[in-house]
């Protein structure tokens, strides 16, 4: 184990502004409570739906591991998704709870914001009291505005939506987006001081392209995203985008219509993480790094070999924070997981 880690969640926010860090930042999109529980030895997970001294014990194990393992920043957020009533389409393979103009008139839109504080304002205050000096957390309000749509709609139901009933298509994500500007609102209001970067997850893409039209993306999508940014952006936090898959037709208007400040998920079946470092790191910051699958299938020999292969090529380029290219789950072996840890704390010259 590495000793005299001190956090500084300042090198985070310099990687997201595109800035080169003091020290090069570690960063996870998801980290499956089963891994954390490995790293720090003992179980925790339960503890997030018990009482407000259970949620409270529970965020402490997640700063325990991030602490542990050398982050700057505990990753957390919970997913708006949840929030909406009957939701499930997407994640829950649920029937559409929306499947007609009618439902969408009758949908009780305006529980979802106090549903959301309702599930997880306590976890937020404990974040607060149990974060460790020296950190922040990334993240905030998870699923944006395209998987918010799914989970109600259902992907095939809307696309096939888009050509049936256009207008309400064009409802969908409007009042989505009005719904998640108004969490986002509180949710700045209320915690945004114990965040260094505010965030968002939506996979947009899959293999070879985007999973709706560019255009449709760019009308209905990307001025929901501006919504959210611009709000952060008020705050004086960057902004990091999560989403999947070959993005790279409508990559230019999230830059510089939506004003993502950095990016994460790389796959390399779509692009290597460097690749996405050579088209747009003079543009925004990068975050990433090796693939989840390289991560389960190699030994860990090989897995510090990639890694170190990955920061030289990525050496001077600015906005760096390194990770897996998507998020460790449970699937993944702990020991290749911590295999990387090492080899980027090795290369940040730090000591066992």
């Amino acid at each position: 184990m590495f000793s005299g880690f001190a956090p500084d969640y300042t090198n985070i926010v310099s990687a997201a502004r595109n800035l080169t860090a003091k020290r090069l930042p570690l960063y996870e999109h998801q980290i499956d409570d089963v891994i954390m529980e490995c790293v720090i030895g003992r179980e925790f997970s339960a503890l997030q739906d018990g009482s407000a001294a259970e949620k409270a014990e529970y965020v402490a194990c997640v700063c325990e591991h991030y602490l542990k393992c050398g982050y700057d920043t505990v990753t957390f957020e919970r997913w708006l998704s949840v929030a909406f009533p009957g939701s499930g389409a997407l994640g829950g393979h649920r029937p559409p709870v929306i499947r007609d103009r009618a439902d969408f008139e009758r949908y009780p839109w305006d529980e979802v914001e106090e549903n959301f504080f309702r599930l997880y304002g306590g976890l937020y205050s404990a974040l607060r009291e149990k974060l460790p000096a020296g950190m922040k957390a990334i993240g905030g309000v998870g699923c944006g505005v395209f998987e918010c749509v799914e989970d109600l709609v259902g992907y095939e139901s809307l696309c096939l939506l888009s050509y049936d009933e256009p207008e309400l298509y064009a409802d969908l994500f409007k009042r989505v987006g009005d719904v998640s500007a108004a969490v986002w609102e509180r949710f700045l209001r209320e915690y945004g001081d114990i965040y260094c970067v505010l965030r968002f997850g939506d996979d947009l893409g899959y293999k070879s392209n985007t999973l709706l039209p560019h255009d449709d993306i760019r009308k209905h999508i990307i001025p929901q995203y501006k919504r959210v940014i611009d709000m952060v952006h008020a705050s004086g936090k960057p902004f990091l985008l999560h989403s999947c898959g070959n993005i790279f037709g409508i990559f230019d208007d999230l830059i510089d219509v939506a004003g993502v400040d950095a990016k994460h998920s790389n796959e390399d079946q779509i692009a290597p993480f460097t690749e996405w470092v050579e088209r747009y790191g003079d543009r925004i910051g990068n975050f990433g790094g090796i693939d989840v699958d390289i991560l389960c299938q190699s030994s860990e020999k090989e897995i510090g070999e990639r890694v170190r292969e990955i920061l030289r090529k990525c050496d001077g380029h600015g906005g760096i924070a390194f990770g897996s290219g998507n998020s460790i789950a449970g699937y993944v072996p702990v020991e290749n997981y911590l295999a990387m840890l090492r080899a980027v704390r090795e290369y940040r010259g730090e000591k066992a």
